[in-house]
């Protein structure tokens, strides 16, 4: 088997990852367009089109970026990726991720990234994730699912300033 940080076809009963394409712009837009959203995200003023235009090219760009769906209806719910595969550590991160607050607190952020963990620990034995140093939300949710903060630094997202990021990660041994 080969790893694609891009598989076309990941799903399970509330999520499915869709390769995202230059025409999901508009669409995911609508769900990133929530100042709430990105209140403790280190890119506050990711809800203005401009800023998320330069975060939907980082993630063309990245060539590991999926439209999240739900499963049953198909209606838009985010974004995540796959990033920075090292065969010699034989890791991976998954980050870049945010999800519609109607879809908050039940069960699809856990499922998403279950999925996408169990498809990479096909392949990788580490998984790591970088989240803001403000992201309360996010260190949360991860720490539920066995995520272990390792480190601290400055992370450089696509051509923005670079902010505090806590380092997580979840070896496969560990699931």
């Amino acid at each position: 088997m080969t790893f694609s940080i891009q598989p076309t076809h990941l799903q399970n009963q509330f999520v499915k990852l869709v390769p995202l394409q230059e025409t999901d712009f508009e669409e995911l837009y609508s769900v990133a367009n929530d100042e709430l959203l990105w209140e403790q995200h280190p890119n506050k003023l990711r809800y203005q089109k401009p800023v998320f235009q330069n975060f939907f090219d980082g993630a063309m760009q990245s060539q590991g970026a999926f439209f999240i769906r739900e499963s049953s209806t198909n209606e838009p719910i985010g974004s995540s990726r796959f990033y920075d595969y090292n065969p010699e550590t034989n890791s991976i991160l998954i980050g870049y991720t945010f999800i519609g607050r109607k879809f908050w607190g039940k069960g699809y952020n856990k499922a998403l990234k279950e999925l996408m963990m169990n498809y990479a620990f096909q392949y990788v034995d580490t998984i790591y994730f970088h989240i803001g140093a403000n992201n309360i939300r996010s260190q949360k949710a991860l720490e539920k699912i066995g995520g272990e903060k390792i480190d601290e630094f400055e992370v450089e997202y696509f051509v923005e300033e670079s902010k505090l990021n806590y380092i997580y990660q979840i070896k496969k041994d560990r699931i």
